[in-house]
């Protein structure tokens, strides 16, 4: 493979693999991998009620970033195998204390990662957040989504916001 140095506006001289952008090196040594796996995503409006004793998969309708274009349909499809670095964050408003646990879930094809709940308050939560930084090891093809899995009892008003996301890139 050959690195060729091109000079781009505003960034000095950069050293390119092959002639592609599939590796920049710049003059101070940064070097950026511009389709190197990684996405972050946020539901496009709040997903309200979730319902008890169902598994529920959250719907992220809004994508900030999705270099290589490896997420849709609420899913995260790996490119190549690898090591993973995924993170939720679930805001939820207004969770019933009556629910023996809600659990949010990161499934992916090999293994699933959890962060549960017992909501043993004196009161509805107004304000909760579930969150989850996990490297995975995940095979070509594998997936990876989230959902909120409740227990059947309590009701069904806890609210999943918009300022909740779900990110990810390829580690290594």
């Amino acid at each position: 493979m050959a690195l060729t140095q091109v000079t781009g506006r505003g960034l000095g001289t950069q050293t390119t693999l092959a002639g592609s952008n599939t590796l920049v090196l710049d003059t101070d040594g940064i070097m950026t991998k511009p389709l190197q796996p990684a996405f972050l995503v946020q539901p496009a409006s709040s997903q309200d009620n979730i319902p008890i004793n169902a598994d529920t998969t959250i719907v992220f309708g809004t994508e900030i970033y999705d270099q290589n274009g490896d997420f849709a349909s609420n899913t995260f499809t790996a490119p190549v195998t690898g090591r993973y670095q995924l993170n939720v964050h679930i805001y939820v408003q207004h969770l019933d204390t009556a629910t023996s646990w809600v659990q949010c879930t990161l499934l992916t094809s090999n293994r699933t990662y959890y962060d549960i709940i017992e909501p043993d308050f004196s009161g509805d939560l107004h304000y909760f957040v579930f969150k989850l930084a996990i490297l995975a090891d995940m095979d070509a093809s594998d997936t990876a989504y989230v959902r909120l899995d409740l227990h059947n009892s309590g009701s069904s008003q806890m609210d999943v916001q918009t300022n909740s996301f779900f990110s990810g890139f390829l580690a290594c």
